[in-house]
């Protein structure tokens, strides 16, 4: 029997080995030892046990002097040693040894200069076919001379001794950046694995000046590229699976000197109340080769019940890319004309589209807004603010400086138009209001990419630093102005306020206490002669100071790779 090699990773195998099955083979595996059931529609739906979502404070980082100055530590990425690393790493081996074995070797990185390949061993046939799903595929050729640069090894039924190792849980995710290796023991979720790899991206490729990107992307006829940034449940998935554009990706992406590139050859969509009506391209998708996570089959017919939230709201489902009908098959496109921030603001407070110039976009980026909704989760009763940096604050490893000051300079260079799209509730906050329909949504970023909106009058909006549209072609002009949907005015104001003050304390993180040792620049300084863009950085951030009453910023400056930490910025 072939074993691929596989005892080079540590391995005293027992058991078979399947590499890179095509799905009909994974799924009568997966259907053999009971792993899920198939819908009507052909999916396998699987159910995750016990975690259904990700485990953040199972996440770890290998502490390696290689990395040590590299990464910025804290409750995101945690510190884990080398020692304990090894020896969760042996414990899988072990786990694994006598159990059958699935293979999948595959990319990510659709631009070929900027891709590396991931070899994943998984214990189910399930979670091999959703990471076959996700990751791109290799072409016959490919798979003859593959060579991995990472291995990930996955085990959900391997439980960690974490009270032995000082760990959080039974669940452990480590990356070993020095050794390449992701160990993912203890859940049964699969999305970690994908999260995994776009970690490892997020630490190669910037400092290979490639700036990468929690969105979606897709493309119209005459070439134009749109981004979409957004948490989960803004719609980013939803708005970029558009008919009239094509699709380039949904949720991974690296953005080159001239190209827009995806990460993956497939999607990871909600399912949670899923229509045909509103979503028929994900709808359609969910079939023969499709991996669900957590939903409900009504057991008559076997049809997927959608609004079935009973085991999470986290409901999932990953499939090929190209289960979408109208898909940009390279994974390539050109640089974007229109970049989309999404935010599902519960407190109805922001306008539905909103242009933002370089300095809020600089602002509104590396805040990452959403908002959580009441009773979505044990304890929320009201709206709650979500913030996560760059809009994907779980998956990166370095410094929040470095990714900032990249999608700065990517947007100064192309010119990109910026608008902040609320995809939540208008005329009160959750509850009171209601949510914007989907449909003035799409006439708002159609109208956004078509140039509609490059020649109306805007007005500013005086708590955010926005500009809204006085028109928008296909919506009402009275929803525009979001304080003009509410019939109660002074509760507008009140809440708008509140949310400020929420934007406000979140930016301190990024806030100094003045120290009299830290190094002061002024726009005469030598070094920022050598590097303008910083200047007009530090400029953009003391603007952002002024409109937000942050009293001092806190900022690390990367320029050619190089980190300048404890900046003062002064005026």
């Amino acid at each position: 029997m072939d074993t691929l090699n596989i005892e080079k990773y540590g391995f005293n195998h027992t058991g078979n080995i399947f590499r890179n099955n095509p799905p009909g083979a994974l799924v009568e595996k997966a259907l053999l030892h009971k792993e899920g059931r198939l819908s009507r529609a052909g999916a396998l739906c699987i159910e995750t046990g016990e975690r259904t979502g990700r485990s953040p404070d199972d996440k770890y980082i290998v502490d390696t002097p290689a990395v040590h100055d590299l990464i910025a530590w804290g409750n995101v990425n945690r510190p884990v040693s080398a020692e304990v690393f090894d020896q969760v790493y042996d414990q899988m081996i072990q786990y694994l040894n006598d159990k059958d074995l699935y293979i999948f070797d595959g990319f990510a990185g659709a631009n070929r200069k900027y891709q590396y390949g991931f070899r994943v061993i998984n214990e189910k046939a399930s979670q091999n076919l959703f990471i076959r799903n996700l990751l791109i595929r290799p072409k016959k050729e490919q798979l003859k001379d593959f060579k991995e640069d990472f291995l990930i090894l996955v085990a959900p039924g391997c439980k960690v001794d974490y009270k032995k190792l000082g760990l959080n849980s039974e669940a452990a995710i480590m990356i070993n950046f020095e050794k390449q290796i992701i160990l993912i023991a203890g859940t049964g979720y699969s999305g970690e694995i994908k999260k995994s790899v776009f970690c490892v991206m997020n630490y190669l490729l910037p400092q290979k000046k490639i700036f990468t990107m929690h969105c979606s992307a897709n493309m119209g006829i005459d070439g134009d590229t749109a981004l979409f940034f957004g948490l989960s449940g803004t719609g980013k998935t939803t708005l970029s699976a558009d008919p009239n554009r094509r699709l380039i990706g949904d949720d991974e992406h690296g953005w080159s000197r001239n190209t827009i590139f995806n990460f993956e050859g497939g999607c990871y969509a909600k399912c949670i109340n899923l229509s045909k009506e509103h979503e028929p391209e994900i709808w359609n998708a969910i079939r023969f080769g499709a991996v669900t996570e957590n939903v409900k089959l009504f057991e008559d017919t076997r049809i997927i019940n959608f609004d079935d939230g009973s085991i999470t709201e986290n409901t999932r489902v990953g499939y090929p890319i190209d289960y979408i009908p109208n898909t940009v098959s390279s994974g390539v496109g050109p640089i974007p004309r229109t970049i989309f921030f999404l935010a599902a603001d519960a407190f109805g407070v922001l306008p539905p589209i909103s242009k933002l110039d370089r300095n809020a976009a600089i602002y509104h980026f590396v805040s990452g807004y959403t908002s959580k909704l009441a009773g979505t989760e044990n304890g929320v009763t009201e709206p709650e603010a979500t913030f996560s940096t760059c809009f994907g604050e779980p998956f990166f490893p370095l410094d929040t400086a470095l990714y900032a000051h990249q999608f700065g300079r990517r947007v100064e260079k192309s010119g990109a138009n910026v608008f902040l799209i609320n995809t939540g509730w208008t005329g009160g906050s959750y509850g009171k209001g209601h949510r914007i329909p989907l449909k003035y949504t799409r006439a708002m970023i159609n109208a956004a990419l078509n140039g509609d909106l490059d020649f109306v009058e805007y007005v500013k909006e005086p708590f955010f630093n926005l500009k809204i549209p006085r028109s928008c072609p296909g919506v009402p002009a009275e929803m525009l102005n979001p304080k003009n949907t509410w019939s109660n005015k002074r509760e507008y104001d009140k809440t708008a306020k509140k949310l400020t003050k929420m934007f406000q304390e979140n930016f301190k993180k990024y806030d100094l206490l003045l120290k009299p040792d830290l190094v002061l620049i002024n726009k005469n300084s030598g070094y920022l002669m050598r590097y303008p863009f910083l200047y007009h950085l530090i400029i953009s951030l003391i603007i952002c100071k002024s409109l937000f009453s942050i009293n001092a910023l806190k900022i690390s400056l990367y320029c050619d790779n190089v980190k300048f930490s404890n900046i003062k910025i002064s005026s």
